[in-house]
């Protein structure tokens, strides 16, 4: 065999991170050193693997065949390595995680999963849908959980449980108690709404697409949790899962607001690479998911501990 195993980890670091200088660090190499395992890797067969643009180092289309392959190597070789060690536990694994389900699931599936597989480690990443599906497309996350729609050619999905949004307010404002509101009356309130990229946010505006109106956008947030106190506070209504407003309306410190003119209803799914190696770790994270959701069918119905 003509090529090594590091080289091909020192091909995926600089890919992932288009730069032999952060590839480096992310690596714990010399820079010199990372350099120098790229490029033999390259002499050795011939050929060039990524092209420079400006400051940046860009895969091409050798590089694009080679990167999967690459990853589900060194993952199995992971296993291998961890075997013959005698190490307990199932590996690494890389998870990310929306900021729904990252907040509210991921945590307690993690402290499980850990649980069950002592010696393991798991590293999460709480972005939002946009960041995790471009992170598993580029091999950074083993896999992602996410709660908006993915569509991209080189990524699975499967779904995992039904969700649904609610529109929401403070219990003194004055919706909090007008019964069914219709969609033009919601466009001219102020709203407290997630950024652009967020699962949330498109769940809503594809829900209101069918009116040529547009929110009335007074403050964008990234964070599930800085929505709710905004709300609170009286600023504004706001819109995002049920699951994340469950102990505040049973609270009574915010309330949901009826919105029949809108399909709120969404799918948290499960994503991941289509080249990637479902390594045991990876296996058994999917299977205790579909543990917690058995016999759910919409996330708020998940019983989870209540936040007082």
């Amino acid at each position: 065999m003509r090529y090594t195993l590091r080289q091909l980890e020192v091909f995926v670091a600089v890919a992932q991170h288009e730069s032999v200088s952060r590839a480096a660090r992310a690596l714990a190499l010399s820079q010199s050193a990372t350099s120098t395992a790229l490029a033999e890797l390259e002499r050795q067969f011939d050929c060039r693997l990524l092209d420079r643009l400006g400051k940046r180092l860009k895969l091409n289309a050798l590089g694009f065949q080679l990167l999967p392959k690459a990853v589900a190597l060194l993952d199995r070789a992971e296993e291998v390595e961890e075997l013959l060690r005698g190490q307990q536990g199932i590996g690494t694994l890389d998870v990310g995680a929306t900021l729904t389900i990252g907040n509210y699931l991921a945590t307690l599936l993690i402290s499980d999963f850990m649980q069950r597989h002592p010696g393991s480690r798991v590293r999460l990443s709480v972005r939002n849908t946009r960041t995790i599906i471009d992170s598993v497309r580029q091999h950074e996350l083993d896999l992602g959980l996410i709660e908006g729609q993915c569509e991209e050619e080189d990524v699975i999905t499967q779904p995992w449980v039904e969700d649904e949004l609610a529109v929401f307010c403070s219990p003194r404002h004055p919706l909090a108690t007008a019964g069914p509101v219709e969609l033009d009356r919601l466009l001219r309130e102020a709203w407290i709404m997630r950024e652009q990229g967020s699962g949330t946010r498109l769940t809503l505006e594809q829900a209101a697409r069918h009116r040529r109106g547009r929110f009335n956008i007074l403050l964008e947030l990234e964070h599930t949790e800085g929505i709710k106190r905004a709300v609170e506070s009286g600023l504004g209504i706001g819109c995002i899962s049920k699951l994340a407003l469950r102990d505040a309306f049973r609270r009574g410190s915010l309330v949901p607001i009826a919105t029949p003119d809108l399909d709120l209803s969404r799918q948290f799914t499960f994503i991941w690479h289509r080249h990637k190696y479902l390594a045991t770790g990876m296996r058994e994270f999917l299977k205790l998911c579909r543990q917690m959701t058995e016999g759910i069918r919409r996330s708020d119905q998940i019983d989870l501990p209540q936040v007082t």
